[in-house]
């Protein structure tokens, strides 16, 4: 039997692009002891030649590499260099979760968002950073509001130019804009202008983009929580309306890091805003019909969260391998075969399952899991008002039973539906835990091949 090779305590100093003149001390010193170091190029390339260290390169792609990369240095006296702040979207995280943090020692440089903020004379608590280094800049989207400022973690020389794109796309073309390059070194230069009618030819590759967000007039405004306006969302019909979407992700209750399956997804509107909620939110949307599984994806680019997950299939055969959910939405499909039981048993102790309907053949599904479960079982009624002739009247929506639950097992919140007590029959079945948790590939793209006729498309 072969035994782990043990990794390495590592100390991980971070450099600016001011180099070793803007490294205290003990970083210095930590360089000149270690006898492996590790980085990227660049950050290699500031280390003076006092540094005697073998000097080690990260591969692409970098992550599977890590343990692998410092098994190898079992033994020695092991510095990894790294951009700024280490902790702050750098290699420090990586290194934190496959070390453990007792093994790490961190010695941090100011962050090129430290300096910007300090530039612009942005008080840092008030900024959201956006990182599009290995990311696509569609996620930046779910970030504009207007007067909001942002500061852009560039990928390259093009990112300027992409974000002026986007931010015009957007409806935020008069934002203001302003790019600052190698900041904490002598080449230190901004730009400035408007999204636009930005011209600036590409910069350094090492900046960060300043956004003073202003929204266009006339655009789509769009706020910060669930219930974003229908115009929002490309759709032929098959979209969980404002009012009833609103009410369902508050039925979900979406915490940040949690996953959601929204079962039927449609336009994707469900786990676009459950993703929207908090960047660390995830959710995988099952759709049986390639047309609309193609739109969902179009929907969370231009909503920013293209990290959403779309598999093109028919539940519940499409559910199987997928990651175990903390909440479940059902918005269309109920009454296909053992979905409402696959779903409930797909769930952890304390996850929650949300089911939409308009038919009565569903509604009775959703009666008898009520009757054997628990929760809450409401109707929600829309009613839109319209002209009728040169007055104005009511017209109502069809109605919409919505069944809401907690999987028992598990201490959950006092405001969390289902908290009351379950019957009987239900404290009495069985329980099959939730598979074990796995992550999802960030930007997953849609996935297809899976059987794609589905019964039922009772879609509220």
């Amino acid at each position: 039997m072969s035994c782990a090779v043990p990794l390495p305590s590592v100390c991980v100093v971070g450099i600016g692009a001011d180099g070793w003149e803007g490294l205290a001390e003990p970083a210095r010193a930590a360089l000149r002891e270690a006898e492996a170091l590790i980085g990227g190029a660049r950050q290699l390339r500031l280390a003076p030649p006092e540094c005697g260290a073998e000097r080690i390169a990260w591969p692409t792609p970098l992550r599977p590499a890590v343990r692998g990369l410092l098994e190898a240095q079992a033994g020695r006296q092991v510095c990894v260099l790294a951009s700024g702040d280490p902790m702050f979207y750098g290699i420090g995280r990586a290194l934190a979760e496959e070390l453990g943090p007792e093994r790490l020692r961190v010695l941090p440089h100011p962050s090129s968002v430290s300096y910007a903020a300090a530039r612009l004379g942005w008080p840092l608590e008030d900024l959201e950073t956006v990182t599009l280094v290995g990311r696509p800049a569609a996620r930046l989207a779910a970030a504009l509001h207007d007067g909001r400022r942002l500061l852009v973690l560039s990928a390259g020389t093009g990112t300027p130019a992409e974000v002026a794109a986007l931010l015009r796309e957007r409806g935020f073309g008069p934002s203001r804009m302003r790019v600052l390059e190698q900041l904490g070194s002598e080449r230190e230069r901004s730009v400035e202008g408007v999204a636009d009618d930005w011209a600036h030819a590409p910069g350094d590759a090492l900046n960060v983009v300043a956004v003073e967000c202003r929204r266009a007039e006339g655009a789509l405004r769009l706020g910060g929580v669930p219930g974003l306006p229908d115009e929002a969302y490309e759709h032929d019909g098959q979209l969980t309306k404002r009012h009833v979407r609103a009410a369902t992700l508050a039925a979900l209750a979406p915490a940040p890091g949690e996953l959601l399956w929204d079962v039927g997804g449609g336009s994707g509107s469900i786990a676009i805003e459950w993703m929207r909620v908090h960047r660390s939110c995830r959710a995988v949307t099952v759709e049986r019909d390639p047309a609309r599984a193609e739109r969902i994806g179009r929907n969370a680019r231009t909503l920013g969260v293209p990290g959403l997950r779309v598999v093109t299939g028919r539940a519940p055969e499409a559910l199987a391998g997928l990651p175990a959910p903390d909440a479940v939405f059902i918005g269309g499909g109920l009454t296909a075969p053992g979905l409402l039981d696959a779903c409930w048993e797909a769930l952890p102790a304390g996850g929650r399952l949300v089911a939409n309907t308009v038919t009565l053949e569903s509604e009775a599904l959703l009666a008898d899991r009520y009757r054997r479960y628990g929760g809450e079982l409401v109707r929600l009624a829309v009613a839109h008002a319209v002209p009728v002739g040169g007055f104005t009247g009511w017209r109502q929506a069809m109605p919409v039973t919505q069944w809401a639950a907690v999987k028992p097992g598990a201490a959950s919140t006092a405001d969390a539906p289902g908290t009351a007590q379950a019957s009987t029959e239900a404290s009495a079945a069985p329980q099959t835990p939730g598979r074990p948790q796995a992550s999802v590939t960030p930007e997953a793209p849609v996935e297809h091949g899976r059987a794609v006729k589905q019964t039922g498309d009772d879609t509220a």
